[in-house]
Formats: structure tokens, C-alpha cells, sequence
């Protein structure tokens, strides 16, 4: 749920379910809001009254720019909805017991009919739930930002490594679907996918779906919107949110209308294989007001491009996504409610899309198809309740993550110097992980819109990592056979248990001043068993160790709000990661690197959001200085296998912004940039190589724009258009000073064009329209890396279109 800006059609998100009483219902004195909005244009009174009441208000575009209307005083939530919209050209209706749809006085549409697309969508939202409150975008001491659903639909956007372009700081890696991880803020322990936690957590609405895997790569379809929070975020979210937060708000299901979409489109890469997609929903009230479901399908074909000439095989690298998500409501009684979810995706590739130098573009030459699996479930159920003090939200959730890689492992030092094969021998490497996550986390928070808010919570989960890995030899005399049993096999588990209590306290000690101070005491807890088998004449080990961490993550906040509405602020805020394990390996490990330890990151930021131009130009920035400590990083070894080490410590200096300009021609402009430095200090003398000076994997440059135009055509039609580019500059690859390849230094852009009348649309694109080959990703496979030069260009120039009804 969004609010959008003041021209175009949107809705504000706020928390999952929102409390108050609507219009429609029983209305007791509990129901009555404070409620205190200054004078001030009809939609921006709405965005008030929104954060005060903790509801979701949707279509604020249908009351225009204009007008000027406030109040003060105890309402409910419908009294105070018709005074402010008395004598505006709008009017509004209850849809369920946290949402209220702003429509037009006259001639309104039926309850049935959906919303149409807006003008030009640019980033303007305003809302956001990602600080564990309903907030004010432009009110939160944080770096946010917000791609809306109608953002995403014009953009094409349709997974997450699509909406990058359009976030301020943050990029990604490019192995493959499936395969990739976030980075933000230029805070990178490295491209490589290996123990350590991840920097950044991945949340799907208020569950973490991720740990050390790779990001699912789900499929963004019926979604709300994308929020990212920058910065450490340990105090609210504990462990792995180093660099901040990606989360996906889904679609709830709507308690009053029956209503249904579906999408179908082809795409034709140059030189490659037809790309095609289908996706729906139906959204269906079961026991109206009371129990709706809201059922999600989607299936994608994401056609091959690459021809491996020594298999004598075309478009290898064709990857398969399909899955879908059933979401319930159910109203318990006034003022509470269950949302239920359960997602399902499948990921296959048939192949990884690196190649061996630009030259062979388009090219491979891999003995064996390098398959990748990545298969994501997840079940959720969220209880939010209001009394007359405060407001609980109890999710629970459990998260199973299977994925699955093999890669030609034959340029391993290991096969002729442990195992004695021939150099034409054919080494395989399989290696697969599950991952099971159970989490609960209570939230009890009082009401927003006091001088003195509060919250507190109670957090705990159990992972469980099971990481079954093997090399086996295939004989280059008979192909397909293996010499005898695999030459290295360890099946390795890993179980973490994290407890955590936190809380949050703001305060407007004065006119236009808060603060805020915020702190989580933590514990986990990590054991580790594996059971290794090498060939003879090493012979097999076991490995059990266990370890027990815990701390306190702090934040503070300071913020000044001017009459004009601009704000400005100051935070320290706290991001850290528990230590581990390694137990891998052909040989035994050292005692110094048998264990890593935790690592830490101080962030210093000053921050300023002004808005302009009745609320059509926004302008965040922030200035930030990290400090982090005995950094945790994934490393290979000559051999291929992977090893977690501290590497050193660093500290990262940066200035990021947003500009989002909607001009009342129709026009929209976004533009958003990144300048990052960093300085690695005290390097870990037990690391094997020379550590560079610069972190990896993130440039010092890095930015995006985004223009687009709407404009109404006559007899119904309504025209957008939009075109993207953005900049990732160059960087190393990782933290060895002396072999590690230099990647970046290039755009993607894509422009689109989307056609609507009534409950159909029509959108026509084009990606990568240049065609040029620049290196993304200089990372393929483990077994070879450092030996050959591994590029991965840009997916070749696609053009492709989409058909959708609404009904």
C-alpha cells in the first residue's frame, strides 16, 4: 500500500493492517482519533491524516493539487474524512478495515471498476512501513526510498534486479538469476556468495527471507511496492540489515470487490532464443467485510542467448520461473485482524551466463552445462490488533530455501595434484544447500502523531542450513564415466538460534524537534558439525564446533521539521553480523582459520529532505561516514572451495541523493546518484593475499535516471512513455590486491511505451537498445577464476510486448 504524489493515482502504505475504525462499522468512543492536520492542500492533508489514523488511503489524486483544509481535534475516522473533503471535488468510500478509496465527486466510478494507470509514475510516494511505523517519508531520519507498483508495471520492472537503476545506492552482482546479492551504499564484503550473512536483509512484507543465499529472485507480480531502507538497520532489525533493507510489500487481499487481472507478453533477445511471460490474479471475498483471498500465478521463460560450441548446443542458458502466492484476510472483530500468506517459486538455468573474454561474446566453451536450481517457500501469519494505548503486530513466519549449483570443476589445482587425473580428465563440482528458517516477531507500539512515541519487541528464529557438496572425476577416455567414487564429498550443517529484544523511543522535546534513541540487546547462538570424506592418502575428519555471540546495537536520531515541511537530520545507527565456521576443504584447515569472527558497522549520517512546488519536486540527500570492523568476507581457495575470513577493517565516506521532479505537463523526472569512497585499514595478517585498498565490488560512482511522460489521447486513451539509464562505475572484484579483475564502467538503459483504455493495456520495449558488450560481472566459476578472464556482458538487445486486462 502507497500513497502516490499529488497527480496521479496511488494509496497510501502505512503497516500490513491498519487499525481504526471505518466508516460503515460500529463507532465506539475508542474509535475517536486525535487528530491535529495544519492547513494545507486536500492530498497532503490526506498523507496527515493517514499516519495519524494508521490507515491506507487510496486514489488521493482524484482531490488534485489545489485547496487548502486542516482540522483539530477528537474524530473518527469517517467524521474526519467529511470534514476535510467537504468542499473538495472528492469523495471517498470504506473498502476494508484499514483502507479508504478517494474517488471523484461526480461521475464516480463503480465499486468494481479498476483504478486506471495515472500520469507518469515517478518515485513520489511518501508513506513507508519499513521502520516497523507508519511514517511520513519525508519525515523519517533515514535514507528511504520507494519504487510504487505503478512505477514497476511502467517500467517493466518484474524482478528486483530490475528496480535497481531506480534506488539511490544500490546495486547488484551479475552471475545469473537466482545466483546474485545486494549491495548498498558502497558496504560490499565482497561479490562472492559464500557463509557469511548477508549485508543486506530481504524482507517479503514483515518476514526476513533470506540469510547467506543468494537473493531468490522472486517475481514482482501483484506487489504494493519496494521499499529500501540505507544504512545499518541492527537496531530494528538485528543481524545481516549491515547495509540496510529490501522489502516487498504485497498485495492484500480487498474485503468488498471481486476483481481479477491477467498479463501476457513475448520478448526476442538478438541472437537468442523468444522470452515469454503470464501472470494474474483474482482477488475473491469470501464472507464479505469479513474473510477475503487474493490468489497470485505466474510462469516466465527467460529465452537463452549463449551458444556453447563444444557441446555444439544453442541458447544454453534459458532459465524457467514459475510460482504463485495464495493471501487471506480474515477481520476478527473490530480492530483486528489475521493476514495469512503462503509464496511458492521454482527457478531453473540451464546454464550460467559468463563467458571467457568479450571477444567470445555470445560464446562458450564449458565441457558441462553449469546448472542452477533456486526454489523459495514461504508461509506467514500476521495478527495486528489496536486497543485504546497502543497497537500489536505478532508475524510469524518459516522460510524453505533450496538451491542447487555445478560447475566444471577440471582447472582445480586439486585433480592432478590430490587425485592424480589426467589434465583431459572432466572434474564436477555439485554443490546444494537447505535452508530452513523459522521467525517470530512481536511489535507493541502506541499510537503515531504523539509527542512521545514508542515501541518494543520480542524477536526470535532458528536456521537450519544443510550444505551437501561433492567433486567427482568423469574419465576423459569414456565420457560419462566416473573414476571410481567422488574424490571429495562433505555434507555439512549449520544451525543458528538468534533471541532479541528491542525498542524505540521518540520524543518532540520542543516545537519542530525529535528525537530518538532505539537500542537491541542480541544473542545467537552458531553450531556447526560436517562430515568430509577426501580420497586416500588423506582420508576422511569430522568437524563439531559451537560458539554463543551477543551485544547491543544502538541507534540515535536527532531531527529538526521547518514550516516549510523540509527536514534535516543526524543518526548513528549499528549494523552487525555473528561469527562462524569453516570446516571445508581437501586439506585440514589451520586453527586461525577455523573460525571467523563477528563484524561491525558504526554508520555517522546527516540527511536533508525538502520539498517544493506543492509537493511536485522532492529532493533527499545524505552525507554518511562508516566505520566497520573486522569485515566478514567469501574468498576462494586455489583449489575452488570456498573460505570465510576477516579480512580487515574499513571506512566508507558517501553522498547520495534523489530528485524527483513531476512537472503538470505530464512530465516526470527522476534522477538519483551515489559517490562512494572507502579505505581498508589494518589488514588481517592471516589472509592469505594482499588486501587492496578499496572495497569490492562497488564503485565509487553510480546513478540512474528516469523520464517519463502521460498524456490523454482522446475517446479514452491515455499514452506513457518512459526511458531509463543508469552508471555503475568501475571497481575490483575482491579484496586480493593482485589478481582480482576490474568490472563496471557501464549503462543499461531500456525505454517503453504503455497504451491504456478501460480495463485494457498495451505496453511495447526495448532493453539494452545500444547492444554493447561492457563487462557487468567479472566472476563465473570458482574452479578457474584468477586462471582465465571471466566476463559477463549484457544481456543482448531485447524488444518485447505486453497485453493486460482488469476486470
Amino acid at each position: 500500500m502507497t500513497i502516490s504524489g499529488l497527480n496521479w493515482p496511488g494509496r497510501v502504505l502505512l503497516s500490513g493492517v491498519a487499525f481504526a475504525c471505518l466508516a460503515g462499522r460500529a463507532e465506539t468512543a475508542e474509535s475517536r482519533l486525535a487528530l491535529s492536520i495544519r492547513s494545507k492542500p486536500y492530498a497532503e492533508a490526506l498523507i496527515d491524516l493517514a499516519v495519524q489514523a494508521n490507515v491506507s488511503i487510496l486514489g488521493t489524486s482524484a482531490c488534485g493539487a489545489g485547496g487548502r483544509v486542516g482540522l483539530s481535534g477528537r474524530y473518527t475516522l469517517s467524521e474526519a474524512l467529511g470534514r476535510l473533503l467537504a468542499d473538495a471535488p472528492c469523495q471517498f468510500r470504506v473498502i476494508d478495515l484499514g483502507t479508504v478509496r478517494i474517488l471523484p465527486r461526480a461521475p464516480a466510478p463503480t465499486p468494481a471498476a479498476p483504478e486506471a494507470p495515472g500520469p507518469p509514475a515517478v518515485v513520489s510516494e511518501v508513506v513507508v512501513t519499513a521502520t516497523k511505523r507508519p511514517a511520513d517519508l519525508q519525515k523519517v531520519a533515514a535514507g528511504i526510498s520507494i519504487v510504487s507498483r505503478d512505477q514497476a508495471q511502467l517500467t517493466g520492472a518484474h524482478d528486483v534486479g530490475q528496480t535497481i537503476g531506480q534506488i539511490a545506492g544500490v546495486i547488484t552482482t551479475n552471475l545469473g538469476p537466482g545466483r546474485d546479492k545486494f549491495l548498498i551504499r558502497g558496504l560490499s564484503d565482497g561479490a562472492f556468495t559464500g557463509r557469511t550473512r548477508s549485508t543486506v536483509s530481504t524482507y517479503l512484507d514483515n518476514a526476513p527471507i533470506n540469510y547467506n543465499a543468494p537473493d531468490p529472485d522472486l517475481r514482482l507480480v501483484d506487489i504494493e511496492q519496494i521499499e529500501v531502507v540505507r544504512g545499518p538497520q541492527g537496531a530494528l532489525y538485528g543481524s545481516g540489515a549491515v547495509a540496510g533493507i529490501y522489502r516487498i510489500v504485497t498485495r492484500r487481499p480487498d474485503l468488498a470487490d471481486v476483481t481479477a487481472s491477467v498479463q501476457g507478453g513475448l520478448a526476442d533477445t538478438a541472437g537468442g532464443d523468444v522470452s515469454r511471460e503470464v501472470e494474474g490474479y483474482l482477488n475473491l471475498p469470501l464472507i464479505p467485510d469479513r474473510l477475503a483471498v487474493r490468489l497470485v500465478g505466474y510462469d516466465d521463460r527467460l529465452g537463452g542467448y549463449l551458444d556453447n560450441v563444444n557441446l555444439r548446443l544453442t541458447d544454453v542458458d534459458q532459465t524457467r520461473r514459475n510460482g504463485g502466492r495464495l493471501a487471506a484476510r480474515l477481520q476478527l472483530s473490530e480492530g483486528w485482524e489475521i493476514d495469512a500468506l503462503a509464496a511458492k517459486q521454482n527457478l531453473r538455468s540451464n546454464d550460467t551466463q559468463y563467458v571467457v573474454g568479450l571477444s567470445q561474446a555470445g560464446r562458450t566453451n564449458r565441457r558441462i552445462r553449469e546448472t542452477h536450481n533456486n526454489d523459495f517457500a514461504y508461509g506467514g501469519l500476521t495478527l495486528r490488533g489496536r486497543f485504546g494505548w497502543g497497537e500489536l503486530t505478532s508475524s510469524s513466519a518459516f522460510v524453505h530455501h533450496v538451491y542447487a549449483s555445478e560447475y566444471d570443476a577440471s582447472a582445480s589445482e586439486a585433480l592432478t595434484s590430490l587425485f592424480s587425473a589426467q589434465r583431459e580428465d572432466l572434474g564436477v563440482y555439485a554443490e546444494r544447500a537447505r535452508v530452513d528458517m523459522w521467525v517470530q516477531d512481536i511489535v507493541l507500539r502506541s499510537p503515531s502523531g504523539a509527542p512521545l512515541e514508542w515501541l518494543v519487541g520480542a524477536f526470535a528464529s532458528r536456521t537450519v542450513e544443510e550444505t551437501p557438496s561433492s567433486l567427482t572425476i568423469l574419465s576423459a577416455a569414456n565420457p560419462g564415466v566416473s573414476l571410481a567414487a567422488p574424490a571429495y564429498t562433505e555434507f555439512r550443517k549449520d544451525r543458528l538460534t538468534e533471541y532479541a529484544l528491542y525498542g524505540e523511543v521518540s520524543y518532540a522535546f520542543a516545537p519542530a524537534w525529535r528525537a530518538t534513541f532505539g537500542g537491541r540487546a542480541f544473542q545467537s547462538r552458531v553450531h556447526t558439525t560436517a562430515d568430509i570424506f577426501v580420497r586416500q592418502p588423506i582420508g576422511s575428519r569430522d568437524f563439531d564446533h559451537a560458539r554463543t555471540f551477543d551485544g547491543l546495537a544502538a541507534k540515535v536520531a536527532l531531527q529538526r521539521e521547518f514550516k516549510n515541511g523540509d527536514l534535516v537530520y543526524g543518526l548513528i545507527s549499528e549494523g552487525y553480523r555473528p561469527g562462524g565456521f569453516n570446516s571445508g576443504g581437501f586439506l585440514p584447515i589451520r586453527g586461525a582459520r577455523t573460525t571467523f569472527a563477528p563484524d561491525r558497522l558504526r554508520n555517522y549520517e546527516l540527511g536533508v529532505k525538502a520539498r517544493r512546488l506543492d509537493g511536485r519536486l522532492n529532493l533527499r540527500a545524505a552525507a554518511y561516514f562508516g566505520d566497520w570492523a573486522d569485515i566478514q568476507t567469501d574468498q576462494y581457495r586455489p583449489s575452488g572451495l570456498a573460505y570465510t575470513a576477516n579480512v580487515a577493517d574499513a571506512r566508507i565516506a558517501g553522498l547520495e541523493f534523489e530528485l524527483i521532479y513531476d512537472l503538470p505537463s505530464g512530465f516526470g523526472l527522476q534522477l538519483n546518484g551515489l559517490l562512494s569512497d572507502s579505505r581498508v585499514r589494518r589488514p588481517n595478517p592471516d589472509f592469505a593475499a594482499l588486501v587492496a585498498d578499496d572495497l569490492p565490488g562497488v564503485p565509487n560512482l553510480s546513478g540512474g535516471v528516469l523520464v517519463t511522460y502521460g498524456t490523454d489521447l482522446g475517446d479514452g486513451f491515455r499514452l506513457r512513455l518512459a526511458g531509463q539509464t543508469n552508471y555503475v562505475g568501475h571497481s575490483a572484484l575482491s579484496f586480493n590486491a593482485t589478481t582480482s579483475p576490474r568490472v563496471g564502467g557501464y549503462y543499461r538503459a531500456q525505454l517503453a511505451a504503455d497504451l491504456t483504455k478501460g480495463r485494457w493495456r498495451a505496453s511495447v520495449f526495448t532493453t539494452h537498445p545500444l547492444n554493447d558488450n561492457s563487462d557487468t560481472f567479472a566472476y563465473g566459476n570458482p574452479f578457474s577464476f584468477g586462471q582465465i578472464r571471466q566476463v559477463t556482458p549484457q544481456r543482448p538487445r531485447t524488444i518485447g510486448a505486453r497485453l493486460s486486462a482488469t476486470f
